[in-house]
Protein backbone atom coordinates (compact mmCIF):
# COMPACT_ATOMS: atom_id res chain seq x y z
CA UNK A 1 0.00 0.00 0.00
CA UNK A 2 1.36 3.38 -0.97
CA UNK A 3 1.96 6.07 1.66
CA UNK A 4 -0.85 8.32 0.37
CA UNK A 5 -3.29 5.40 0.61
CA UNK A 6 -2.24 4.81 4.21
CA UNK A 7 -2.76 8.50 5.00
CA UNK A 8 -6.15 8.53 3.27
CA UNK A 9 -7.24 5.42 5.15
CA UNK A 10 -6.10 6.99 8.40
CA UNK A 11 -8.05 10.16 7.69
CA UNK A 12 -11.18 8.16 6.83
CA UNK A 13 -10.84 6.16 10.06
CA UNK A 14 -10.44 9.37 12.04
CA UNK A 15 -13.63 10.85 10.56
CA UNK A 16 -15.54 7.61 11.10
CA UNK A 17 -14.33 7.44 14.71
CA UNK A 18 -15.42 11.05 15.25
CA UNK A 19 -18.95 10.21 14.13
CA UNK A 20 -19.05 7.12 16.37
CA UNK A 21 -17.82 9.16 19.33
CA UNK A 22 -20.42 11.85 18.65
CA UNK A 23 -23.59 10.11 17.36
CA UNK A 24 -25.36 13.48 17.44
CA UNK A 25 -23.54 14.36 14.21
CA UNK A 26 -25.35 11.57 12.38
CA UNK A 27 -28.71 13.17 13.26
CA UNK A 28 -27.81 16.57 11.84
CA UNK A 29 -29.11 17.40 8.39
CA UNK A 30 -28.68 20.03 5.69
CA UNK A 31 -31.23 20.82 2.97
CA UNK A 32 -30.24 23.21 0.18
CA UNK A 33 -32.84 24.77 -2.14
CA UNK A 34 -31.74 26.71 -5.21
CA UNK A 35 -34.22 29.18 -6.70
CA UNK A 36 -33.29 29.04 -10.38
CA UNK A 37 -33.88 32.22 -12.35
CA UNK A 38 -32.62 34.79 -9.83
CA UNK A 39 -35.40 35.64 -7.40
CA UNK A 40 -35.80 39.32 -6.53
CA UNK A 41 -34.38 39.36 -3.02
CA UNK A 42 -35.39 43.00 -2.58
CA UNK A 43 -39.02 41.84 -2.80
CA UNK A 44 -38.48 38.80 -0.56
CA UNK A 45 -36.96 40.72 2.34
CA UNK A 46 -37.86 44.32 1.62
CA UNK A 47 -35.60 47.16 2.87
CA UNK A 48 -38.59 49.44 3.33
CA UNK A 49 -36.56 51.72 5.60
CA UNK A 50 -34.20 52.70 2.77
CA UNK A 51 -34.99 56.00 1.07
CA UNK A 52 -33.98 54.70 -2.36
CA UNK A 53 -36.16 51.59 -2.18
CA UNK A 54 -39.64 52.99 -2.92
CA UNK A 55 -38.23 55.81 -5.05
CA UNK A 56 -36.61 53.27 -7.41
CA UNK A 57 -39.33 50.67 -7.68
CA UNK A 58 -42.37 52.40 -9.12
CA UNK A 59 -45.37 50.08 -9.37
CA UNK A 60 -43.61 47.05 -7.89
CA UNK A 61 -42.59 48.73 -4.61
CA UNK A 62 -44.12 47.13 -1.53
CA UNK A 63 -45.61 49.36 1.14
CA UNK A 64 -44.24 49.73 4.64
CA UNK A 65 -45.66 47.69 7.53
CA UNK A 66 -49.15 48.76 8.59
CA UNK A 67 -50.22 49.99 5.15
CA UNK A 68 -52.64 48.09 2.92
CA UNK A 69 -50.77 45.08 1.49
CA UNK A 70 -47.71 46.24 3.40
CA UNK A 71 -44.76 44.04 4.23
CA UNK A 72 -44.62 42.03 7.43
CA UNK A 73 -42.32 43.87 9.81
CA UNK A 74 -39.11 42.08 10.75
CA UNK A 75 -37.25 45.07 12.19
CA UNK A 76 -37.02 48.82 11.69
CA UNK A 77 -35.49 48.48 8.22
CA UNK A 78 -36.68 45.15 6.76
CA UNK A 79 -40.01 43.47 6.14
CA UNK A 80 -41.10 40.13 4.71
CA UNK A 81 -43.18 39.93 1.54
CA UNK A 82 -46.84 39.47 2.63
CA UNK A 83 -47.11 36.26 0.56
CA UNK A 84 -44.56 34.67 2.90
CA UNK A 85 -46.75 35.12 5.98
CA UNK A 86 -46.71 31.34 6.78
CA UNK A 87 -43.00 31.69 7.57
CA UNK A 88 -43.32 34.56 10.06
CA UNK A 89 -43.94 32.21 13.04
CA UNK A 90 -40.53 30.62 12.35
CA UNK A 91 -38.97 34.09 12.57
CA UNK A 92 -40.83 34.78 15.81
CA UNK A 93 -39.52 31.50 17.26
CA UNK A 94 -35.97 32.44 16.30
CA UNK A 95 -35.62 29.63 13.74
CA UNK A 96 -35.59 31.79 10.59
CA UNK A 97 -32.96 34.34 9.64
CA UNK A 98 -31.86 36.13 6.48
CA UNK A 99 -28.45 37.10 5.11
CA UNK A 100 -29.09 40.05 2.80
CA UNK A 101 -26.57 41.44 0.29
CA UNK A 102 -25.22 37.90 -0.20
CA UNK A 103 -24.29 35.86 -3.25
CA UNK A 104 -21.40 34.99 -5.52
CA UNK A 105 -18.40 37.31 -5.92
CA UNK A 106 -18.28 36.59 -9.66
CA UNK A 107 -19.90 39.46 -11.59
CA UNK A 108 -21.55 37.36 -14.31
CA UNK A 109 -25.18 38.09 -15.13
CA UNK A 110 -25.58 34.78 -16.97
CA UNK A 111 -28.02 32.39 -15.30
CA UNK A 112 -26.10 29.37 -16.59
CA UNK A 113 -22.68 30.52 -15.40
CA UNK A 114 -23.90 31.88 -12.06
CA UNK A 115 -25.74 28.67 -11.21
CA UNK A 116 -22.71 26.63 -12.25
CA UNK A 117 -20.45 28.63 -9.93
CA UNK A 118 -22.89 28.41 -7.03
CA UNK A 119 -23.22 24.64 -7.46
CA UNK A 120 -19.53 23.93 -8.05
CA UNK A 121 -18.56 26.18 -5.14
CA UNK A 122 -15.79 27.75 -7.23
CA UNK A 123 -16.99 31.13 -8.57
CA UNK A 124 -15.23 32.19 -11.75
CA UNK A 125 -13.75 28.75 -12.42
CA UNK A 126 -15.56 26.62 -15.00
CA UNK A 127 -13.08 23.75 -14.95
CA UNK A 128 -14.24 22.35 -11.59
CA UNK A 129 -15.51 18.82 -12.40
CA UNK A 130 -17.70 18.19 -9.35
CA UNK A 131 -20.22 19.91 -7.09
CA UNK A 132 -19.55 21.18 -3.58
CA UNK A 133 -22.26 19.01 -1.99
CA UNK A 134 -20.69 15.88 -3.52
CA UNK A 135 -17.28 16.84 -2.16
CA UNK A 136 -18.93 17.42 1.23
CA UNK A 137 -20.69 14.05 1.03
CA UNK A 138 -17.44 12.24 0.20
CA UNK A 139 -15.70 13.66 3.27
CA UNK A 140 -18.43 13.80 5.92
CA UNK A 141 -17.69 12.06 9.22
CA UNK A 142 -19.37 8.69 9.57
CA UNK A 143 -20.06 5.67 7.36
CA UNK A 144 -21.55 6.01 3.88
CA UNK A 145 -25.10 4.90 3.04
CA UNK A 146 -27.09 4.74 -0.23
CA UNK A 147 -29.47 7.46 0.95
CA UNK A 148 -27.07 9.65 2.87
CA UNK A 149 -27.60 12.28 0.17
CA UNK A 150 -30.82 12.77 -1.80
CA UNK A 151 -31.57 14.87 -4.84
CA UNK A 152 -35.23 15.68 -5.46
CA UNK A 153 -35.73 16.34 -9.15
CA UNK A 154 -35.92 14.80 -12.59
CA UNK A 155 -32.23 15.25 -13.49
CA UNK A 156 -28.94 15.02 -11.54
CA UNK A 157 -27.88 18.53 -10.48
CA UNK A 158 -24.44 20.06 -10.86
CA UNK A 159 -24.16 20.50 -7.09
CA UNK A 160 -24.15 16.69 -6.58
CA UNK A 161 -21.89 15.84 -9.55
CA UNK A 162 -18.95 13.69 -8.44
CA UNK A 163 -17.77 10.29 -7.31
CA UNK A 164 -19.95 9.91 -4.19
CA UNK A 165 -23.29 8.16 -4.77
CA UNK A 166 -26.49 10.20 -4.47
CA UNK A 167 -30.04 8.83 -4.30
CA UNK A 168 -32.78 10.37 -6.44
CA UNK A 169 -36.35 11.20 -5.51
CA UNK A 170 -38.59 12.19 -8.39
CA UNK A 171 -41.20 14.92 -8.21
CA UNK A 172 -44.94 14.46 -8.11
CA UNK A 173 -46.97 11.83 -6.22
CA UNK A 174 -45.99 9.13 -8.73
CA UNK A 175 -42.32 9.57 -7.95
CA UNK A 176 -42.18 6.24 -6.12
CA UNK A 177 -44.60 4.29 -8.32
CA UNK A 178 -43.21 0.98 -9.57
CA UNK A 179 -41.19 1.25 -12.76
CA UNK A 180 -39.40 -1.26 -14.97
CA UNK A 181 -36.29 -1.07 -12.82
CA UNK A 182 -38.34 -2.31 -9.84
CA UNK A 183 -39.17 -5.61 -11.56
CA UNK A 184 -37.33 -8.41 -9.66
CA UNK A 185 -36.47 -10.33 -12.84
CA UNK A 186 -34.98 -7.23 -14.46
CA UNK A 187 -33.07 -6.40 -11.30
CA UNK A 188 -31.63 -9.91 -11.20
CA UNK A 189 -30.47 -9.60 -14.81
CA UNK A 190 -28.87 -6.23 -14.21
CA UNK A 191 -27.24 -7.51 -11.02
CA UNK A 192 -25.41 -10.12 -13.08
CA UNK A 193 -24.42 -7.57 -15.70
CA UNK A 194 -23.33 -4.89 -13.22
CA UNK A 195 -22.08 -6.96 -10.30
CA UNK A 196 -18.49 -5.77 -10.38
CA UNK A 197 -16.57 -3.02 -8.65
CA UNK A 198 -16.03 -0.79 -11.69
CA UNK A 199 -17.52 2.76 -11.59
CA UNK A 200 -20.51 1.90 -13.81
CA UNK A 201 -21.39 -1.13 -11.69
CA UNK A 202 -21.03 0.85 -8.49
CA UNK A 203 -23.28 3.59 -9.89
CA UNK A 204 -25.96 1.03 -10.73
CA UNK A 205 -25.67 -0.64 -7.34
CA UNK A 206 -25.85 2.67 -5.48
CA UNK A 207 -28.89 3.77 -7.50
CA UNK A 208 -30.72 0.49 -6.91
CA UNK A 209 -29.93 0.41 -3.19
CA UNK A 210 -30.89 4.05 -2.79
CA UNK A 211 -34.21 3.64 -4.59
CA UNK A 212 -35.02 0.57 -2.52
CA UNK A 213 -34.24 2.34 0.74
CA UNK A 214 -36.31 5.38 -0.25
CA UNK A 215 -39.31 3.19 -1.11
CA UNK A 216 -39.02 1.30 2.18
CA UNK A 217 -38.84 4.53 4.16
CA UNK A 218 -41.78 6.10 2.37
CA UNK A 219 -43.94 3.01 2.72
CA UNK A 220 -43.93 3.75 6.45
CA UNK A 221 -45.23 7.27 5.85
CA UNK A 222 -49.01 7.71 5.50
CA UNK A 223 -50.45 9.72 2.66
CA UNK A 224 -47.52 9.40 0.25
CA UNK A 225 -49.22 7.45 -2.53
CA UNK A 226 -51.39 8.90 -5.28
CA UNK A 227 -52.51 8.15 -8.82
CA UNK A 228 -51.96 11.58 -10.33
CA UNK A 229 -49.19 14.13 -10.45
CA UNK A 230 -46.60 15.94 -12.48
CA UNK A 231 -43.37 14.05 -13.15
CA UNK A 232 -41.50 17.14 -14.41
CA UNK A 233 -39.04 19.39 -12.64
CA UNK A 234 -40.04 21.07 -9.38
CA UNK A 235 -41.90 24.35 -9.80
CA UNK A 236 -43.14 26.90 -7.30
CA UNK A 237 -46.72 25.81 -7.93
CA UNK A 238 -46.13 22.10 -7.14
CA UNK A 239 -43.42 22.61 -4.54
CA UNK A 240 -45.52 22.17 -1.39
CA UNK A 241 -46.51 18.54 -1.98
CA UNK A 242 -43.01 17.61 -3.15
CA UNK A 243 -41.41 19.40 -0.19
CA UNK A 244 -43.57 17.60 2.36
CA UNK A 245 -42.65 14.30 0.71
CA UNK A 246 -38.97 15.16 0.91
CA UNK A 247 -39.25 16.19 4.55
CA UNK A 248 -41.06 12.98 5.43
CA UNK A 249 -38.38 10.90 3.73
CA UNK A 250 -35.59 12.70 5.58
CA UNK A 251 -37.38 12.15 8.88
CA UNK A 252 -38.11 8.47 8.20
CA UNK A 253 -34.67 7.51 6.87
CA UNK A 254 -32.05 7.72 9.63
CA UNK A 255 -29.23 7.62 7.07
CA UNK A 256 -30.18 10.81 5.21
CA UNK A 257 -28.09 13.88 6.06
CA UNK A 258 -27.92 15.93 2.86
CA UNK A 259 -30.68 16.88 0.44
CA UNK A 260 -30.99 19.22 -2.50
CA UNK A 261 -33.72 20.46 -4.77
CA UNK A 262 -34.30 23.45 -7.00
CA UNK A 263 -37.38 25.51 -7.82
CA UNK A 264 -37.61 27.37 -11.12
CA UNK A 265 -39.54 30.33 -12.49
CA UNK A 266 -37.97 33.41 -10.84
CA UNK A 267 -36.76 35.39 -13.89
CA UNK A 268 -39.25 38.27 -13.60
CA UNK A 269 -38.26 40.70 -16.36
CA UNK A 270 -41.91 41.50 -17.20
CA UNK A 271 -44.97 42.16 -15.01
CA UNK A 272 -43.27 41.15 -11.78
CA UNK A 273 -45.94 42.67 -9.57
CA UNK A 274 -45.73 43.86 -6.00
CA UNK A 275 -47.90 42.61 -3.14
CA UNK A 276 -49.98 40.82 -5.77
CA UNK A 277 -49.13 39.37 -9.14
CA UNK A 278 -46.69 36.94 -10.70
CA UNK A 279 -43.91 37.05 -8.10
CA UNK A 280 -46.33 37.20 -5.17
CA UNK A 281 -48.07 34.02 -6.35
CA UNK A 282 -44.79 32.15 -6.66
CA UNK A 283 -43.59 33.33 -3.28
CA UNK A 284 -46.87 32.17 -1.74
CA UNK A 285 -46.29 28.67 -3.15
CA UNK A 286 -42.67 28.71 -2.03
CA UNK A 287 -43.58 29.81 1.49
CA UNK A 288 -46.24 27.12 1.67
CA UNK A 289 -43.67 24.61 0.45
CA UNK A 290 -41.05 25.54 3.02
CA UNK A 291 -43.65 25.29 5.76
CA UNK A 292 -44.68 21.89 4.36
CA UNK A 293 -41.04 20.76 4.30
CA UNK A 294 -40.76 21.70 7.96
CA UNK A 295 -44.00 19.83 8.64
CA UNK A 296 -42.68 16.72 6.92
CA UNK A 297 -39.45 16.91 8.91
CA UNK A 298 -41.39 16.99 12.17
CA UNK A 299 -39.11 16.58 15.18
CA UNK A 300 -36.12 16.30 12.81
CA UNK A 301 -36.51 20.03 12.15
CA UNK A 302 -34.63 20.58 15.41
CA UNK A 303 -31.55 18.98 13.82
CA UNK A 304 -31.97 20.42 10.31
CA UNK A 305 -30.68 23.57 8.63
CA UNK A 306 -32.50 24.59 5.44
CA UNK A 307 -30.64 27.01 3.15
CA UNK A 308 -32.44 28.82 0.32
CA UNK A 309 -30.37 30.70 -2.21
CA UNK A 310 -30.46 31.98 -5.80
CA UNK A 311 -27.76 32.58 -8.40
CA UNK A 312 -27.89 36.40 -8.23
CA UNK A 313 -30.30 39.19 -7.38
CA UNK A 314 -32.14 41.73 -9.49
CA UNK A 315 -31.78 45.42 -10.20
CA UNK A 316 -32.92 47.96 -7.65
CA UNK A 317 -34.81 49.95 -10.26
CA UNK A 318 -37.94 48.73 -11.99
CA UNK A 319 -37.48 48.37 -15.75
CA UNK A 320 -39.78 49.62 -18.51
CA UNK A 321 -41.89 46.44 -18.61
CA UNK A 322 -42.88 46.32 -14.95
CA UNK A 323 -40.14 43.91 -13.93
CA UNK A 324 -36.51 43.81 -12.84
CA UNK A 325 -33.37 42.77 -14.69
CA UNK A 326 -30.36 40.68 -13.72
CA UNK A 327 -28.50 42.14 -10.77
CA UNK A 328 -25.95 41.19 -8.12
CA UNK A 329 -26.68 40.94 -4.38
CA UNK A 330 -29.54 38.75 -3.14
CA UNK A 331 -30.80 37.29 0.13
CA UNK A 332 -30.06 33.85 1.58
CA UNK A 333 -32.66 32.23 3.84
CA UNK A 334 -31.68 30.10 6.85
CA UNK A 335 -34.39 28.01 8.50
CA UNK A 336 -34.26 25.31 11.17
CA UNK A 337 -33.87 24.48 14.84
CA UNK A 338 -30.10 25.13 14.96
CA UNK A 339 -30.41 28.59 13.31
CA UNK A 340 -29.90 31.62 15.53
CA UNK A 341 -32.67 33.45 13.71
CA UNK A 342 -35.27 36.09 14.40
CA UNK A 343 -32.79 38.63 13.06
CA UNK A 344 -31.01 39.89 9.99
CA UNK A 345 -27.56 38.31 9.75
CA UNK A 346 -24.45 39.85 8.20
CA UNK A 347 -23.58 43.33 7.00
CA UNK A 348 -25.97 45.56 5.04
CA UNK A 349 -24.37 48.02 2.58
CA UNK A 350 -27.51 50.06 1.98
CA UNK A 351 -29.11 51.32 -1.23
CA UNK A 352 -27.60 54.77 -1.47
CA UNK A 353 -26.35 55.58 -4.95
CA UNK A 354 -22.72 55.38 -3.82
CA UNK A 355 -23.26 51.89 -2.41
CA UNK A 356 -24.79 50.38 -5.55
CA UNK A 357 -22.73 48.19 -7.88
CA UNK A 358 -22.52 49.66 -11.40
CA UNK A 359 -24.97 52.28 -10.20
CA UNK A 360 -27.84 49.79 -10.29
CA UNK A 361 -27.39 46.75 -8.02
CA UNK A 362 -27.31 45.77 -4.38
CA UNK A 363 -23.71 44.86 -3.54
CA UNK A 364 -22.57 41.36 -2.57
CA UNK A 365 -21.09 41.80 0.90
CA UNK A 366 -21.44 38.19 2.14
CA UNK A 367 -19.97 35.52 -0.11
CA UNK A 368 -22.36 32.54 -0.14
CA UNK A 369 -19.45 30.30 0.87
CA UNK A 370 -18.86 32.43 3.98
CA UNK A 371 -22.47 31.77 4.97
CA UNK A 372 -22.27 28.02 4.33
CA UNK A 373 -18.87 27.37 5.90
CA UNK A 374 -19.87 27.82 9.57
CA UNK A 375 -22.91 25.62 8.94
CA UNK A 376 -20.75 22.84 7.53
CA UNK A 377 -18.21 23.23 10.32
CA UNK A 378 -20.40 23.58 13.38
CA UNK A 379 -23.51 21.72 12.28
CA UNK A 380 -22.09 18.82 10.25
CA UNK A 381 -18.65 18.50 11.84
CA UNK A 382 -16.55 19.33 8.77
CA UNK A 383 -12.93 20.03 9.69
CA UNK A 384 -10.58 22.52 8.05
CA UNK A 385 -9.19 19.98 5.58
CA UNK A 386 -12.66 19.04 4.35
CA UNK A 387 -13.76 22.67 4.14
CA UNK A 388 -10.71 23.44 1.99
CA UNK A 389 -11.83 20.71 -0.41
CA UNK A 390 -15.48 21.74 -0.40
CA UNK A 391 -14.77 25.44 -0.97
CA UNK A 392 -11.22 25.83 -2.27
CA UNK A 393 -9.91 29.40 -2.27
CA UNK A 394 -12.95 30.64 -0.36
CA UNK A 395 -12.54 33.87 1.62
CA UNK A 396 -12.14 33.21 5.33
CA UNK A 397 -12.11 36.72 6.73
CA UNK A 398 -13.25 40.25 6.09
CA UNK A 399 -16.25 42.47 6.77
CA UNK A 400 -18.80 39.80 5.84
CA UNK A 401 -17.18 37.08 7.92
CA UNK A 402 -17.20 39.33 10.98
CA UNK A 403 -20.92 39.94 10.54
CA UNK A 404 -21.70 36.25 10.08
CA UNK A 405 -20.59 35.11 13.52
CA UNK A 406 -23.26 33.30 15.47
CA UNK A 407 -25.31 31.95 12.56
CA UNK A 408 -26.09 28.84 14.63
CA UNK A 409 -27.24 28.56 18.21
CA UNK A 410 -24.46 26.21 19.30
Amino acid sequence: MQRRQVLAAGAAWSLWSTARADPELARRKLVVILLRGAVDGLSVVVPYGERNYAASRGSIALAAPGADDGVIKLDSNFGLHPSLAPLKPWWDRGALGFVHASGSPDPTRSHFDAQDYMESGTPGRKSTPDGWMNRLLAGLPGPAAPTRAINMGATPPRIFAGSAGVASLGVGPKALANQAIDDPHLQAAFAKLYGGVDPLSRSYQDATEGRGEIKRSMMMAPGTASDTGDQGAPSARSFAADARRLGTLIRKDPHTQLAFTSVGGWDTHVNQGGAKGQLANRLASLGEGLDALAGGLGDSMQDTVIVVMSEFGRTLRQNGTGGTDHGRGNVMWLLGGPVAGGRMIGEWPGLDDAALVDGRDLAVVSDFRQVLTPILRRHLGADDALLDRVFPRAPSSGLAAAGLKGILRT
